[in-house]
């Protein structure tokens, strides 16, 4: 099982892979280096960016969230509004503070090498830094962004069979490696699917640290929405794609008490459009957001949980705490049997993998037994079996935005209708993950983040490739 710790995680947009993950790498290479020599003796760094991460790279900042990265800033702590001041050292006067205690010449221009034709073995997001040492010798590391701002080294890829992401926990009391295991825990201990995850991290963490974690999650989630709420104007990145959150805002508090919204039985779902647009303008700003449990896919729990917040009369501050514990299990679940990151089975394994972890996390708090919430969870990776991976110029606006809202709807509804079945179903969620995988391995890679098939190369003029010239700078918008 991962960690409800490592599964949602505070960082930056506009990507938990092609961002997110590039910075802690950096962070990584820093810290490592440590043991081989001192920051000070570095004279000189390369970066090189491979497969999904140099296709797309630009439009994702990933460049300038490794250079962040080797400044010393981390995905959880940066001011997101200062990073052209950062940077600015950088890119004006070639000057780079590593860790903030040694100054290096770099050149950006030179220093960043793109291979976006060279896919590494053991994964499409991969990345290299090289330190050149002053006594003539180099250190280097290879980084692989997995998926959901999960990292691993060339190290620890030679070993296929061991999931890096979380460490070993046989030892935890009620133990599952698939759906079945996990139903077959909760109704021989008689425990909710939240409450088995809890008595899990229990085993390494005190109740009052989880709830803490649990909440602070929550609350960013929400900050999200308010901020995206409150936000206008046009996205960074070239394609003027005009955030709609504020307007859909303002019009909805304008219609809430007029007789038309209060006789239309769909309107909670206008609310749930808004909450996802909300939290994925924010990340495509380069804001604050959580991997839940990617950024591309950041909006959809959030959104539901607000539906709970604002639609269900059940709502508390518990209640969010299961939620997230169940949704936990699921994404564990998806992401030690199959995948979630984008570069690798396409946006199955991120809007699919969120959806269905949003279905199963409401289907409990709506009353659902396990069986249920599994039946739930099926019914959202189900549903978007094959869903590519292709954002229009390799930013995360078009179609992801509107993507994470249509993912949150079907997660509300894949909920709603397992709650009305006995949690019988045809097809296994296990059954499901593992064709989900299947599918993403069938997947042509142009439809997985490489901006090299489908909307991502809609042909329209106005339509800049993100994958070369300036990357993007995300504070200024």
């Amino acid at each position: 099982m991962i960690s409800v710790f490592d599964l949602f995680k505070i960082g930056i947009g506009p990507s938990s892979s092609h961002t997110v993950g590039p910075m802690i790498a950096a962070n990584l290479f820093l810290d490592s280096i440590l043991g081989q020599a001192s920051v000070s003796d570095i004279k000189s760094i390369e970066i090189e960016l491979y497969g999904s991460l140099a296709a797309t790279g630009k439009g994702h900042a990933t460049d300038t969230a490794i250079l962040l990265g080797l400044l010393g800033h981390t995905p959880s702590t940066i001011d997101t509004r200062q990073t052209d001041l950062y940077l600015s050292p950088i890119l004006v006067d070639n000057q780079l503070n590593l860790s903030g205690i040694h100054t290096i010449e770099f050149d950006a221009q030179r220093d960043v090498l793109w291979y976006d034709d060279t896919v590494l073995p053991y994964h499409p997001n991969a990345l290299t830094l090289r330190a050149h040492l002053m006594d003539g010798t180099h250190y280097q590391q290879t980084y692989y962004s997995i998926g959901g701002g999960f990292v691993i080294n060339d190290e620890d890829a030679t070993n296929p069979d061991v999931d890096h992401a979380s460490p070993t926990i046989d030892d935890i009391p009620y133990p599952f490696n698939n759906a079945a295991e996990l139903l077959e825990q909760c109704n021989q201990h008689q425990l909710s699917v939240s409450e088995l995850v809890l008595a899990n991290e229990c085993h390494y963490r005190s109740l009052d640290e989880i709830y803490s974690y649990l909440d602070s999650i929550w609350e960013v989630m929400e900050r999200c929405v308010e901020q995206g709420c409150e936000s206008s104007g046009i996205l960074p990145g070239g394609l003027q794609v005009k955030r709609r959150a504020q307007a859909l805002y303002l019009q909805l508090c304008a219609e809430k008490d007029q007789p038309i919204a209060q006789s239309d039985k769909l309107a909670a779902m206008d609310w749930v459009d808004l909450y996802a647009l909300a939290v994925n303008e924010e990340n495509a700003n380069g804001g604050n957001v959580v991997t839940a449990p990617t950024n591309g896919a950041a909006g959809i729990i959030p959104a539901v949980l607000h539906y709970y917040r604002d639609f269900l009369q059940s709502y508390n501050q518990d209640g969010v705490r299961k939620f997230l514990l169940n949704a936990t299990a699921i994404g564990s679940l998806i992401k030690q049997n199959a995948s979630i990151s984008g570069a690798e089975v396409g946006c199955q394994g991120e809007v699919g993998s969120a959806c269905a972890m949003a279905a199963s996390a409401l289907a409990e708090i709506i009353g659902g037994h396990p069986a249920q919430c599994l039946n739930a969870a099926e019914i959202g990776i189900e549903h978007n079996l094959g869903l590519t991976c292709d954002p229009i110029g390799g930013l995360v606006q078009v179609p992801c935005i509107e993507r994470n809202a249509m993912g949150a709807v079907k997660a509300i509804n894949a909920a709603r209708l397992a709650c009305r079945g006995d949690g019988q179903h045809m097809v296994s969620l296990d059954k499901a993950i593992e064709t989900m995988k299947q599918t993403g391995a069938d997947m042509s890679d142009k439809y997985k983040e490489t901006a090299r098939g489908g909307l991502a190369v809609y042909a329209d003029n106005r339509i800049p490739t993100a994958t070369r010239g300036v990357s993007v700078n995300y504070s200024q918008c």
